[in-house]
């Protein structure tokens, strides 16, 4: 018995290219790449797109690779390498925690709070040239629509131990169960 897929394989998939997940990405993409080329003309050097996944979860007071990887929803390893990256173009340094001396924060260099402010004059612009080709009504309603979708503000969610008492005592590493078990054996 033949499918409706084996007659017309093209349309029982179509969902796959028109969705609203793919019009988004496809959105995003086309934004930033405009922004990218904006910036581009004064920052040639330090503007990449991975770039970006770094400081838009980047607080600027600093923030915690662990912390910063759970926002960019990478790992430790990923983000860490980024800041690498970030830190080799001079756009971040890693400082002492002022809460806790025995971890580390990311923080703009004072280059890269310039780039900051050059990347929000180009998100600007790349924002006002969507408006003209979306008019003012529809930019307003896509941002209004987009921000309700996305769960509200489109402020960062505090970290993960921001409930945390400031002097609650630091919270231990978990134990290595095998290192543990051993150890117990020989007592």
């Amino acid at each position: 018995m033949t499918t409706k897929t084996e007659l017309n394989p093209t349309r029982a998939y179509r969902w796959r290219l028109h969705n609203a997940g793919r019009l988004m990405s496809k959105a995003l993409r086309r934004f930033e790449d405009r922004v990218l080329a904006l910036l581009n003309e004064d920052w040639p050097e330090v503007t990449r797109r991975s770039h970006v996944n770094l400081t838009r979860h980047l607080d600027l007071e600093g923030t915690r690779i662990t912390e910063l990887a759970r926002r960019a929803a990478m790992t430790n390893a990923a983000m860490t390498e980024l800041i690498d990256q970030g830190v080799a173009i001079g756009l971040v340094e890693r400082a002492t925690d002022p809460t806790d001396k025995r971890a580390r924060v990311v923080r703009f260099t004072a280059m890269g709070r310039d780039w900051l402010t050059a990347f929000g004059a180009a998100v600007e612009k790349a924002q006002a040239e969507m408006q003209q080709e979306v008019g003012k009504s529809g930019m307003s309603s896509l941002l209004k629509t987009l921000e309700r979708y996305a769960g509200g503000s489109l402020e960062p969610a505090p970290p993960a131990d921001a409930e945390r008492r400031q002097d609650a005592p630091p919270r231990k590493a978990p134990r290595d169960f095998k290192a543990g078990t051993a150890a117990a054996r020989r007592a």
